[in-house]
């Protein structure tokens, strides 16, 4: 009985024990929590932060825009945004505020339906100041902020917008934009209501550009009222302006080539082959960058969006058109390579490529030829035959798939197929097949004569304007080139070293002044006879391209440089159903280089010349 007793005692005793190590467990586990909540974690004290404070965005000057030469062509102007604390506000003459402001009720009533929507303005808060109306005038901000005492809940924050001195280079430079949703979560830096570039420079430069928001620290009551300055502004974070970013395009010459272009749909692109920079990049039609900016920016840009003739639409970098008979410089430094021609290997031309039947077609001239005069004429049946040679003779490849994949890496490394890597949004890569799409659409069965367009930049080969301007580039160069560029130099920072390398082709340099020799022929007695704007004086090198349109008139093209030695400038021509090259492109080319070797100083013939080209439309047909 006793051992019993003593057994109990021992066992209520641990139970004891148990109790109480259980209850200091859970107050050790309590303590613990509310340590982690009221001193680790900081979503508490954010939140408690956010009750007490109030963080007004104090927004950053935007960096400027500058051309080549020194010249702004974009800087930022004042303007305002109305902010309203809904549950601070009080009844107030509707008619006057819209009288002041310049709006219409209906505006008015539309946008405090947005700004308390919770669907499409998740960030609303009663007692936080919502963005009213963007981007005001001063000459309507300024009245308003004297009469702010007679509308409470009502408050104007200083911004700004972007302002232009030019009307041309719209699809360069951009538009700004207020950030979506996707923007948003993708940078933390962004805010609803926060402006970011959407396209051109404005978007590829945005960090850039856009600097460091700051803040101004505010105090708000228990309800939320703002109270006053914390601190009286020593908590206050200064914002960091936006760095200037200087481009490397003549805005001089970006004017004259959009002017050239008036009433015609194509592009011009103009590169400094030393450098890779562009001078010129025009898309035709094109708008004014103003138009994309301020409060009238969503009208301007669904008209822009909708407009038959697509100024929205970058041609120089996203129109995908066959290169035609531009792309015979590719062939006749492909040829060379693989030992397929020499300088002095003729073929015979009988108004077209023989061994179809005289198709392709080609125009009258003296036969056989070489691969200068080739050049110099276009002839399409020389390349024909160099294709056939380079393709079907098995003494060099064992199959026409290994020829014509040594054909295409030749192409490739031309920086066609690909994108080159433009410092723009947007690019388009253009089309160069490969063996096997060929084995497919003609279940292994093919030749040269199956494919003989592309020899003459037609059937499946596309490129873009821009790639023209490059394989100009190349050639000037003598078998290298720089990826090309719009922007010059960012303010603070080094250039990223990618438009700074060479980039070299599979071809030796020997073989490219075989080619320069032939567009030198093509300038002084051959296709490209009208490029000759300084004879005795410039030595310009040229070759045109005229790439049929199944579905209208055909395309006019040209790609070009001067001088021959030393070039400064290349200019690559693209003008939709301008028919033959030497009707659109060789003159809009050689206009393009006088007016940047001789700094716009145009002669007399060549100023009557660009007149006529301003004044000369083109009916739009279908380009593609």
């Amino acid at each position: 009985m006793a051992e019993n007793k003593q057994h109990n005692g021992e066992l209520y005793r641990n139970r004891s024990w148990l109790a109480v190590f259980l209850c200091c467990g859970i107050f050790l586990v309590f303590v613990a929590r509310l340590f982690y909540l009221q001193i680790i974690n900081p979503n508490y004290k954010s939140l408690a932060k956010r009750n007490a404070f109030y963080e007004r965005p104090i927004y950053p000057e935007r960096g400027a825009i500058f051309d080549r030469q020194g010249k702004l062509v974009v800087y930022n102007e004042p303007a305002y945004d109305l902010l309203v604390s809904t549950k601070q506000l009080q009844p107030f003459d509707t008619l006057s505020l819209c009288s002041m402001l310049g709006i219409t009720e209906q505006f008015l009533n539309e946008r405090f339906n947005f700004v308390t929507d919770r669907k499409r303005n998740p960030a609303y808060s009663p007692y936080t100041p919502q963005t009213l109306i963007p981007h005001l005038p001063i000459s309507k901000a300024a009245p308003f902020r004297e009469q702010l005492f007679r509308y409470p809940g009502f408050s104007v924050i200083r911004r700004s917008v972007r302002k232009y001195n030019t009307i041309h280079a719209g699809l360069i430079l951009g538009y700004m934009s207020e950030c979506n949703p996707t923007e948003l979560a993708n940078d933390p830096e962004l805010a609803l209501g926060d402006y970011v570039g959407k396209t051109g420079i404005e978007r590829a430069f945005e960090t850039q550009l856009r600097g460091k928001k700051g803040a101004e620290i505010l105090l708000r009551d228990a309800v939320g009222r703002i109270q006053g300055k914390y601190k009286r502004g020593l908590e206050d974070v200064p914002s960091e302006p936006g760095r200037n970013v200087t481009l490397s395009i003549d805005i001089d010459l970006q004017s004259f080539g959009e002017e050239l272009m008036r009433g015609k749909r194509g592009a011009i692109v103009a590169i400094e082959p030393q450098t890779g920079e562009v001078l010129a990049l025009v898309s035709s039609p094109s708008f004014d960058p103003a138009l994309l900016s301020g409060r009238s920016l969503g009208e301007n840009f669904r008209k822009l969006q909708t407009a038959p003739d697509k100024p929205l639409f970058d041609r120089a970098t996203m129109g995908t058109y066959p290169p035609g008979s531009t792309f015979k410089l590719t062939q006749a430094a492909i040829f060379l390579k693989h030992g397929v021609i020499t300088p002095s290997t003729t073929y015979t031309c009988y108004g077209g490529y023989p061994l179809l039947g005289s198709r392709p077609r080609c125009h009258g001239h003296a036969s056989p030829l070489a691969v200068t005069y080739a050049i110099g004429t276009s002839c399409n049946a020389f390349f024909c035959w160099g294709l056939h040679f380079m393709l079907d003779d098995r003494s060099r490849y064992s199959s026409i798939q290994s020829a014509f994949e040594a054909w295409k890496n030749d192409i490739v490394s031309m920086g066609f197929g690909y994108k080159l890597g433009i410092d723009l949004p947007g690019e388009k890569r253009g089309y160069i097949p490969n063996s096997s799409v060929y084995d497919k659409i003609y279940n292994k069965r093919w030749n040269s004569s199956t494919i003989i367009s592309i020899a003459i930049g037609q059937g499946e080969v596309t490129a873009t304007p821009l790639q023209i301007a490059n394989l100009g580039a190349i050639v000037a160069n003598r078998g290298y080139f720089y990826t090309p560029h719009v922007v010059k130099g960012v303010q603070g920072s080094v250039i990223d070293s990618m438009y700074t390398t060479k980039r070299f082709t599979s071809v030796d340099e020997k073989n490219w002044e075989v080619i320069v020799a032939g567009m030198a022929e093509a300038v002084r007695g051959g296709t490209c006879r009208r490029a000759n704007f300084a004879p005795g004086e410039i030595e310009v090198c040229g070759k045109t391209g005229t790439a049929e349109n199944h579905s209208g008139r055909d395309h006019s093209a040209f790609v070009g440089f001067a001088p021959r030695y030393n070039p400064q400038i290349v200019v690559a021509v693209y003008v939709e159903n301008g028919g033959f090259g030497a009707t659109f492109g060789v003159p809009i080319g050689a206009l393009m280089m006088e007016y940047y070797i001789r700094q716009g100083q145009l002669s007399p013939m060549s100023r009557l010349q660009a007149e006529q080209m301003k004044n000369t439309s083109i009916p739009f047909l279908n380009a593609y």
